[in-house]
Parts: structure tokens; C-alpha cells; sequence
């Protein structure tokens, strides 16, 4: 969500009943200025917030000129003093997965532990060594908004271009999706590298564009019903909300450039999903 738009657009995403109070998006309004001349950010966007036992975390995303590749994730616990966070790595990602579990604390140096009985051999009698897996909260923290970006980040169709050498840069010219696009989640694509290109008929894919089709759709996800399409604010607005992670909520408003997504939540996956459609 651009930190330019902060103001107005947390309150169309309100439906779900996360939001920030008028504090937080005061403060964060004039922090966010700071942070994109400090670390020379093309742009700023106010990623959203990760619910806490002890305290929350804020979650900012700086871009540079290319604006799937160049990003930066900050973080702060009073919308004020901002950290970097280091980049995901797969090792860290499959670490955090074996050993995080529950609600996040709050405290970005609290550990982690799991400990997993490994046996030397298939015989009872054989001795057993315990193995024991570390992880801080601030690297589950990465691990967990990589994953979120990766699997339910939304953008309209045509909102970003990607030129011949790679640069994916915002499309000036977009002017918003119309009201019947704005119903459809096939105009809805991840802000992520194509993982999932889907095999279509000739007459489909007469239709794509690669300057804009670069991406996967939404409509493409599996298992169907992982999102939820509606217009709210008197219907001028469309908001798409995800069930995969809950908190995940997106919105456009028709023949309009305006768009944005936020996260606020308690960062945990939905994995009874399947079982809830």
C-alpha cells in the first residue's frame, strides 16, 4: 500500500476489521517520508502489521527501480525507529518452517527451539542424539513476509510493465480496470515471478501480452476459493481478501490507477483450507 495513499486507503480495506488507529497512521505518515530519503527509495509502501504477544511488528517495503526485484523490508514496533531486515534465503525459509510454531511474540531476539530425536541405527538399543534447531523471531519474521509476498500479493492486470531487459516498472498509462474487469479474477495477478504458467489453448494465448502477462493469475490458484471478490464502499470499490492468509486484503478502485494491498495479521498460514471449501 504507497505510503502517498496511506491515509485513505486503509480505511477502504477496514471491512474486514483490521485497521490502524489515527495515531499510527499519523505517525507513520511522516516516518515514511523520512525512511524513503534516508535509504534513497524510489517508493515506499506500508506493507501492514504482524500481530504480537508482548508487541506488534510495523512492516515497510522500500522499491527501487525495479520494482519486483529491488525490495527492502523494514520494521518497527512503534512506527517510528525502523530496522532493515536481512533477505530470505531457502535455507532460512525451511529452517523457520521446521521450527517456528505459534503466535509471534513481539521480541525480535527471542529463539526458537525445536528438538528432534535422530537414532544411530534401526536397533532399539542403539543410542539416540538429540538434535536441536534455533531460529530467531526476527529471522522468522523474513521468512514469514517472503512467503506472504510470494503467494498472495495482488496487482491489477496492466498496473506494471516489464520491459526487454527485465526492469518491471509501474505502467504510467494504467488507468484502472473497469467495473466488469474489477469482477474478475482473471484480471488479478501475483506481484511475483511466474512459478505456475498454466498451459492454455491457441486462442488464449492470443490474448496475453508479455509485457504485462508476466505473472500468474489469480484464478489459476489452487484449491479454488482461496480468495474472496466483492465491492464494497457503496460498490466503488474492489476488495479481494484471501483465505490462505487471513488478514491479506486487497483493493482498486475502478477506472482509477489506485490499488494497494495490506497485511495485518498474526502471520500464520491457514492450512485448513482445503478443509473449510
Amino acid at each position: 500500500m504507497d505510503s502517498n495513499s496511506l491515509s485513505y486507503a486503509l480505511d477502504l480495506v477496514a471491512g474486514s476489521g483490521h485497521t490502524l488507529t489515527v495515531e499510527e497512521k499519523t505517525v507513520l505518515s511522516t516516518s515514511l517520508v523520512i525512511m524513503k530519503k534516508n535509504y534513497q527509495f524510489n517508493r515506499v509502501l506500508f506493507w501492514g502489521k504482524i500481530l504480537g504477544l508482548k508487541s506488534d511488528y510495523y512492516i515497510a517495503q522500500g522499491r527501487g527501480e525495479n520494482e519486483m526485484q529491488e525490495q527492502k523490508y523494514l520494521y518497527s514496533s512503534n512506527c517510528m525507529d525502523w530496522s532493515l531486515l536481512p533477505p530470505a534465503t531457502p535455507s532460512m525459509i525451511q529452517e523457520v518452517s521446521k521450527v517456528a510454531r505459534g503466535r509471534f511474540t513481539g521480541d525480535p531476539s527471542y529463539v526458537y527451539e525445536h528438538v528432534e530425536i535422530k537414532k544411530n541405527g534401526e536397533e532399539e538399543e542403539e543410542a539416540a542424539e538429540e538434535e536441536v534447531s534455533k531460529v530467531t523471531e526476527e529471522n522468522r519474521l523474513v521468512a514469514t513476509i517472503y512467503q506472504i509476498d510470494q503467494e498472495v500479493s495482488v496487482v491489477p492486470r496492466g498496473a506494471f510493465i516489464k520491459s526487454p531487459n527485465g526492469l518491471v516498472q509501474l505502467n504510467r498509462s494504467f488507468g484502472g480496470l473497469s467495473y466488469s474487469e474489477a469482477g474478475n479474477l482473471e484480471n488479478f495477478l501475483h506481484f511475483s515471478e511466474q512459478k505456475n504458467m498454466k498451459k492454455r489453448s491457441i486462442l488464449e494465448m492470443a490474448d496475453l501480452n508479455p509485457v504485462m502477462d508476466f505473472m500468474d493469475l489469480l484464478d489459476d490458484d489452487i484449491p479454488k476459493g482461496s480468495w474472496h471478490l466483492r465491492f464494497e464502499c457503496a460498490n466503488q470499490v474492489c476488495v479481494i481478501r484471501s483465505h490462505l492468509w487471513l488478514g491479506l486484503t486487497f483493493y482498486h478502485i475502478p477506472m482509477t490507477p489506485q490499488h494497494g494491498y495490506v497485511y495485518i495479521g498474526e502471520g500464520t498460514r491457514n492450512i485448513d483450507l482445503p478443509f473449510m471449501l
